[in-house]
C-alpha cells in the first residue's frame, strides 16, 4: 500500500490532495519554487522540498527534479494534480522507471490523449492544415495542457500569425511544450464535459456530466454538475463517448472528456488524461472522494461494477485575483482573510499569505451542493455575497452577478456569455453607507471630551476612495456617542458599526488593515487629510496595468518609430498569461523603457507615444 505521495503541484489542488492523503494516514511531501518558500501547500505537508529557481520552467516543469525530491523525501508515490506534468508521458515513466507508484493514468494513455491533435486524430477528426478567410472564425490551441493557456479565437486572417506567435510563447511558458493546432471555432455552443473513473480490472466509470460554459479567455469560472438541460439521449450519448475514448487507450484513473454541444449534437473537443479542477462538483453529487479513488486504483483496487447514484446539483465557482472591468487584469499583494462559511472552499492560500506574480491568480473554488440546481445558485451565490475576502481586488462580484443572471438561473448560458454581458456584470454598486461606516468605526474612542464641556464638537471629515471614486462623509462626538446626519448612530466599535436607516437597523462588520479598509464587501482605502504630491507622467505614457515580466517587444520597435492606435507594442506575463500592451494613440514612439526579460511592477513607465493629431 502507499504510505507517502510527493505531490509535484502547488497551490489549491496540492492542498486538497494533501487534505485527502491525511484522512487515509499517508504522509505527504510538497515541492516548491523559490517564490513558494513557505506557501500554504508546503506548510500543510509532512516534509517539503525546495526546486531552485522561480519559473515554472525551472521548477514544477523540471520532471527530474521532481523525481530526485521524492526518492530523497522518502516517498513512495507521486500524484501530479493538475496542469504543470500532469499530462506529460515523459515524467509518467521516469516516475515509473525510478520504482515509485504513478498516480495517474498509464504514460501510452496520456501519450494518445494528453496532445489534442492525437486525440482528435484518435476520435477521427483533424484539424485545419491551412486557414482561408471562409474557415474564419477559427480557434488556435495549444497541443498540450489546458486551463486556457495558448489559446485565442482569430476572427480576422491578419491576426494569425501574431495570434499563433502568441500561443507558442504562452504554450511553452506554462507547458514546456509550443505545438499548437488550428481548428474551427464553434460560437454560442455550451462547454459539457463527462468525468469518468477507470480501474485496472476493466471498469470504467462514466460520473455524469458537467457543463463549463461560463468562461473567460477560455478559462472556466462557474461549473456544475449535472450539465442542466440536456435531454437524456444526449446524456447517455456523452457517456457512452467518453467511456469509448476511455477504452479505446486502456484507460486508468480519473479523467474528463470534454465536448462542445450546439443545435444538440456534440463536437469532441479533448480528453484530459487528469484531475480537473472542477472535480469537487462531481464529488459533491455523487459523494465520493476523487482523490482518494484515485490512490485506491494506483494501489490495484477494483471499483465497484457500477458508480454511485448522483443525488442533488452542485455549483462552483472560481475565485480570482483578478479586475474583470479592467481586461481581467491579475492582482497581487496580501490576502488578510478569506473565509466563506456554509459551503466547501478548496484554496491554496491563508490569511496573511502573499499573491505573487509567477503562478495562476485562483484564489479558491467556492462549492455549493443542494437538492436542486436553484437551491444550490442561492446558496453559493449568498455565501460569496457574505464571504471575507480582504486582500487584492477579486472577481467576487462578478460570481455572484453571473449566477443572479436569468440567462445563467435559466440554464441557457453559453460560452459566449461573458462576451455579451461583461460591461452589466462588472458596474460598480457599493453600498452608499459604507464610508460612513468605516469613519465611525475608525472614529471610536476618540471622543474629544476628556471632562464634561458644556460646547459642542467640533463636525469631523474622513474621506476615502471607493470604486475609483472619492467619497467624503462627516460625523460629531456627542456626550451620547457619535453622530451623523441622516442616520442614527446605534452602535459603533472598531469591528461593528449599527446604524437605524429611515427605520431599519443595518449592520456592517468593519475590518483594517492600514489604509485599506473593509466594510462588509465593499473595499475603501482611507485617503489622508492633505493629500501628497502624485508623479507626473507625459501624456501618451504607457505604464504596467499588473506586476510581471516583458516577455516580447514588437519586431523592430524603437524610439522614434510610427505606431497606431491600438497597435500591440509588447507583452508582459503575469501569472502564467500573457497580456499585450498597445498603443493609446496614433503617433510616434518617443521613449521605450520595456525589453525582454524585464520585471517591472504596477504603474512601471514602459513607453511614451506622442499624440501626432493636430491640435
Amino acid at each position: 500500500m502507499i504510505t507517502s505521495v510527493l505531490v509535484a503541484n502547488r497551490g489549491e489542488i496540492a492542498c486538497r490532495i494533501a487534505r485527502t492523503c491525511r484522512e487515509l494516514g499517508i504522509r505527504t511531501v510538497a515541492v516548491h519554487s523559490d517564490a513558494d518558500a513557505g506557501a500554504l501547500h508546503t506548510r500543510v505537508a509532512d516534509a517539503a522540498v525546495r526546486l531552485p529557481g522561480a519559473t515554472p520552467a525551472d521548477t514544477y516543469l523540471r520532471g527530474e527534479l521532481i523525481v530526485k525530491a521524492a526518492l530523497a523525501a522518502g516517498a513512495d508515490a507521486v500524484h501530479p494534480g493538475y496542469g504543470f506534468l500532469s499530462e506529460n508521458a515523459g515524467f509518467a515513466r521516469a516516475v515509473r522507471d525510478a520504482g515509485l507508484v504513478w498516480i495517474g493514468p498509464p504514460p501510452e494513455a496520456i501519450e494518445a490523449m494528453a496532445s489534442k491533435t492525437r486525440a482528435k486524430k484518435l476520435m477521427g477528426l483533424e484539424p485545419l492544415a491551412s486557414v482561408t478567410a471562409d474557415d474564419l472564425p477559427v480557434l488556435v490551441k495549444a497541443a498540450a495542457g489546458g486551463g486556457g493557456r495558448g489559446m485565442r479565437v482569430v476572427r480576422d486572417l491578419a491576426d494569425l500569425d501574431a495570434e499563433l506567435t502568441a500561443a507558442r510563447a504562452e504554450a511553452l511558458a506554462a507547458f514546456g511544450d509550443d505545438e499548437v493546432f488550428v481548428e474551427p471555432y464553434v460560437e454560442g455552443g455550451r462547454h459539457v464535459e463527462v468525468q469518468i473513473l477507470a480501474d485496472t480490472h476493466g471498469t470504467v466509470w462514466a460520473l455524469g456530466t458537467r457543463d463549463c460554459s461560463l468562461q473567460r479567455r477560455h478559462q472556466k469560472v462557474i461549473e456544475e454538475a449535472p450539465a442542466p438541460g440536456l435531454t437524456p439521449e444526449l446524456t447517455d450519448s456523452l457517456c457512452a463517448m467518453a467511456e469509448r475514448a476511455a477504452r479505446a487507450v486502456d484507460y486508468v484513473g480519473a479523467g474528463t472528456v470534454e465536448f462542445l454541444v450546439a443545435d444538440g449534437r456534440a463536437h469532441f473537443l479533448e480528453m484530459n488524461t487528469r484531475l480537473q479542477v472542477e472535480h469537487p462538483v462531481t464529488e459533491a453529487v455523487f459523494g465520493i472522494d476523487l482523490v482518494a479513488l484515485q490512490i485506491r486504483v494506483a494501489e490495484g483496487a477494483a471499483l465497484g461494477a457500477e458508480p454511485p447514484r448522483a443525488h442533488g446539483h452542485a455549483v462552483e465557482a472560481r475565485l480570482y485575483a483578478e479586475d474583470p472591468a479592467h481586461d481581467w487584469a491579475p492582482q497581487t499583494g496580501t490576502l488578510h482573510r478569506l473565509a466563506a462559511p456554509g459551503v466547501r472552499l478548496d484554496t491554496g492560500y491563508a490569511d496573511g499569505d502573499a499573491i505573487g506574480v509567477h503562478y495562476d491568480p485562483m484564489l479558491a473554488k467556492a462549492v455549493a451542493h443542494a437538492p436542486t440546481r436553484a437551491e444550490a445558485i442561492r446558496k453559493l451565490a449568498g455565501a460569496l455575497e457574505r464571504a471575507e475576502i480582504h486582500g487584492p481586488v477579486t472577481n467576487r462580484d462578478l460570481l455572484v452577478r453571473s449566477l443572479r443572471h436569468e440567462e445563467f438561473t435559466a440554464a441557457r448560458a453559453d460560452t459566449g456569455f461573458y462576451e455579451r454581458h461583461l460591461p452589466g456584470l462588472t458596474g460598480s454598486a457599493p453600498d452608499p453607507y459604507a464610508p460612513l461606516a468605516a469613519a465611525l468605526a475608525d472614529a471610536h474612542g476618540r471622543s474629544r471630551f476628556g471632562g464634561w464641556r458644556n460646547l459642542p464638537s467640533q463636525p469631523q471629515v474622513k474621506r476615502y476612495l471607493m470604486a475609483g471614486e472619492e467619497h467624503e462623509v462627516g460625523y460629531r462626538h456627542t456626550r451620547e456617542g457619535l453622530a451623523a446626519d441622516g442616520v442614527r448612530v446605534v452602535h459603533a466599535d472598531p469591528g461593528l458599526v449599527v446604524l437605524e436607516v429611515d427605520g431599519v437597523q443595518r449592520k456592517f462588520e468593519v475590518a483594517r488593515y492600514g489604509d485599506r479598509v473593509y466594510v462588509g464587501p465593499t473595499a475603501l482605502t482611507a485617503l489622508p487629510r492633505f493629500p501628497e504630491p502624485t508623479a507626473d507622467h507625459a501624456p501618451g505614457s504607457l505604464l504596467a496595468p499588473m506586476p510581471g515580466t516583458v516577455v516580447r517587444v514588437a519586431d523592430g520597435l524603437a524610439v522614434g518609430a510610427s505606431v497606431s492606435a491600438g497597435q500591440p507594442l509588447l507583452w508582459l506575463e503575469a501569472m502564467k498569461m500573457e497580456h499585450k500592451i498597445t498603443a493609446p494613440v496614433s503617433g510616434t514612439l518617443t521613449a521605450l523603457h520595456a525589453s525582454p526579460g524585464r520585471q517591472v511592477e504596477l504603474g512601471t513607465l514602459l513607453a511614451v507615444v506622442d499624440d501626432d493629431t493636430p491640435r
